[in-house]
């Protein structure tokens, strides 16, 4: 019996020893989301600002209490209806008296944002569900204020459901696909404005704005869709490149009461873009968020819906650009008195507050740490919270600025990633925290920031996290020849040792004010590599965010020049560390990085040995108007600064290796960009390699997708590096 206990300890030691080493897996990665950690979804602060409810699996909302975080109600179940689609919802919106929920099930993606669905209203009183149309899937269902009606989008009208009445009611009547969109938004400006909804209730729920999109003169572009087809069809979009007409846009209001549309006035110039619409507090007051065609100049328009009259409520301008608008731009005070807009005016984003006369208040934040979002304001305390930057571009904060801007708090303890969600009045959030060594925190606070309680710890990760061999990531940085300081990453292979060559996978996007370099927790495809022998690195080069305007718009007018520099300069210096073949560096990236790679590889044959480059933009011309022209202006006043650093003018440096990737339905970086750089390096007598996923979009996924590209990938690399 004895002898029989030893051998069985000796198995579970044994066991316990290879259970600690696993290896990260492709599959762990790409099919069974092993390292993905838990969190909260589809939270919703209700009403009284001392509940939140959020969406669970199997198509439950749970109402919950800030006080404890505990579940104190269910305001739907799924198990209580036989319906199947139920148990499947993307999104809910409560009406505003939270006596009923707007649910989507059957989504079905359209673009990177938008999709159609089948809505539901739950009655939470009568406990009854019933669809909110039955005469086909619908877009951007939304409640009215006073929640007795539904707007929503169908082909590219828009029409409302009233409530009370049962009845259903078409408001626009010329929407037409590829000539008029009616309250929902076209490609570019879904894409490059992150426009999600082009429709806004009035607060007194009388009027309805919404945009009106004249694509009819924008350019077609086409897309062969191959599968199961004898014969494929092509799929036909309006997508405006960059010097090319755009959809001519126009905002408009439906009175509910006149049943009549009026147009607002936006001005003489049509060549223009309206960002964003916003209602004030007073429902007499339609703010229209307007841009120039070359995005350096933003003005609001503060319209009257009875007249359609607008005046000029602020203009800013800028010598370079001016970033697009989000949802919380402007900020209104509910006294009607203040707005609250952010600006670069100081050479780094900050906000400000403005009296509705139009004249500065008080400047709300300063210093180098850069706001990033705005959170909204507590008039109680005149308070105003955000998050920006904590003392570095690697690491953000939870913060609040008073309105006389005379004290700022930092509300968030731990150095990683910061991100918060408010209470309606602003008692309590709830705190979003990671690090490079620490998984997703999910945690409940009061104002002050005194924890109340773990929400989600993801303690099950950190013990499966145990099991595995991860390899560790370690930031640095240094300066370049030209004196710059980057900071970067590296993610160094098991066993590390100084005294060994290693090869390098330079890992980088590198596009406008984006940062790859942060503090914050993964586990990806640069661990797994780092585990195959592989050293695995990423810099942040110029151009990049949370370093200041001078940092991030020295870029403009010539995309790619400085960014490439940087890159370069970074292979470089890891060719001078001891630890580093210098022989074997290879980089990487995806979409903007693609672009990157792409253009590093042709550029600096003396540094790089390899590249991959998935759905890589190759030539400025190719791409889209407001994304471009934001960056490097018009084609026809910069035609140098599109060409000189667009790869495809570059094949001839190539000496190492090149695989190419891009799906064949991309509508974002169309295949026509591989397509070309295919040509030109053919011509060139370059060889290179190539891969097609059949009808995938920018994204690439679906299936058995993500597995095999990933698949493809590493064994490019083991292959070739």
């Amino acid at each position: 019996m004895k002898r029989v206990l030893l051998l069985f300890a000796s198995v579970a030691i044994t066991f316990f020893a290879i259970s600690q080493n696993k290896s990260i897996t492709l599959e762990d990665l790409n099919v069974n989301g092993t390292f993905r950690p838990s969190s909260v979804w589809g939270l919703t602060s209700l009403n009284d600002g001392e509940h939140y409810s959020t969406l669970e699996r199997g198509g439950k909302i749970v109402r919950y209490s800030y006080a404890t975080g505990e579940k104190v109600g269910v305001l739907f179940d799924a198990d209580n209806f036989n319906i199947p689609s139920l148990k499947q919802i993307r999104n809910y919106e409560l009406s505003a008296d939270e006596k009923k929920i707007l649910l989507a099930t059957d989504v079905e993606s359209v673009y990177r944002h938008s999709f159609t669905a089948y809505y539901y209203i739950y009655d939470i009183e009568k406990k009854e569900v019933f669809p909110l149309s039955k005469n086909g899937n619908q877009m951007l269902a939304t409640f009215s204020p006073n929640g007795d009606m539904v707007a929503f989008v169908r082909n590219n009208n828009i029409f409302i459901k009233y409530l009370s009445r049962n009845n259903e009611q078409q408001i626009t009547p010329d929407g037409l696909f590829n000539q008029i969109i009616n309250g929902a938004a076209d490609w570019v400006y879904e894409e490059e404005f992150h426009l999600v909804t082009g429709m806004q209730w009035s607060p007194d729920s009388k009027n309805l704005a919404f945009y009106r999109f004249d694509e009819s003169n924008v350019e077609l572009f086409n897309m062969p869709l191959y599968m199961n087809e004898l014969y494929p069809p092509n799929y036909s979009f309006k997508y405006p490149k960059a010097g090319e007409l755009n959809s001519l846009v126009t905002i408009h209001v439906y009175n509910v009461e006149a049943n009549g549309i009026r147009v607002m006035d936006t001005g003489e110039e049509t060549d223009q873009y309206i960002a964003r619409i916003k209602w004030t507090f007073d429902s007499s007051k339609l703010c229209m968020v307007r841009l120039n065609r070359l995005q350096n100049k933003i003005d609001l328009l503060m319209g009257n819906p009875t007249t359609g009259e607008s005046t000029t409520l602020y203009t800013e301008t800028n010598k370079h650009y001016i970033e697009e608008p989000t949802d919380n731009y402007p900020i209104f005070t509910e006294d009607g008195k203040f707005f609250i807009v952010p600006s670069e005016r100081n050479g780094f984003n900050h906000l400000y507050l403005y009296g509705m006369n139009g004249k500065l208040v008080n400047q709300l934040t300063n210093g180098n740490n850069e706001v990033i979002e705005i959170y909204g304001y507590d008039a109680q305390k005149k308070r105003v919270y955000y998050q920006a930057f904590d003392g570095s571009p690697m690491r953000t904060a939870v913060y609040y600025s008073s309105f006389d801007g005379k004290k700022s708090i930092k509300l968030s303890q731990s150095s990683g990633t910061n991100s918060a969600s408010f209470s309606n009045g602003y008692k309590y959030y709830i705190h979003f925290y990671s690090s490079i060594s620490t998984p997703t925190q999910v945690t409940l606070h009061n104002a002050k920031g005194k924890q109340i309680r773990m929400l989600e710890d993801n303690a099950e990760l950190s013990s499966t996290l145990s099991e595995y061999q991860i390899p560790k990531k370690e930031f640095f940085s240094f300066k370049t020849s030209e004196g710059v300081e980057l900071n970067g990453y590296m993610v160094k292979p098991i066993g590390f040792s100084e005294h060994t060559k290693y090869p390098v996978f330079l890992n980088q996007y590198s596009g406008p004010n984006s940062r790859s370099v942060v503090d914050r927790f993964s586990v990806s495809w640069d661990e797994y590599l780092a585990s195959e022998g592989y050293l695995v690195v990423s810099v942040d080069g110029r151009g990049t965010g949370g370093r200041g305007e001078d940092f991030r718009k020295i870029t403009y007018g010539q995309l790619g020049h400085y960014e490439s520099i940087d890159q370069i300069e970074t292979g470089k210096y890891l060719q001078s560390l001891p630890f580093v073949d210098k022989d074997r560096i290879g980089i990487w990236g995806w979409s903007y990085g693609g672009y990157m790679s792409s253009l590093c590889l042709f550029k600096a044959p003396d540094v790089f040995s390899m590249a991959i480059a998935v759905a890589p933009v190759t030539n400025w011309r190719y791409y889209d108007s407001v994304y471009t022209e934001r960056f490097m202006g018009l084609p026809k006043d910069n035609a140098d600064g599109y060409d000189d650093n667009s790869p495809i003018n570059h094949v001839d440096g190539l000496q190492g290796k090149l695989l190419l990737v891009h799906g064949t339905a991309d509508d974002n970086v169309h295949l026509q960009n591989s397509i070309e750089m295919a040509e030109k390096l053919i011509q060139a007598n370059k060889q290179f390699d190539m891969m097609l996923y059949p009808d995938k979009n920018h994204s690439i996924y679906g299936g058995n997708t993500r597995l095999h590209l990933y698949t493809l990938l590493t064994n490019y690399v083991k292959a070739n590096l």
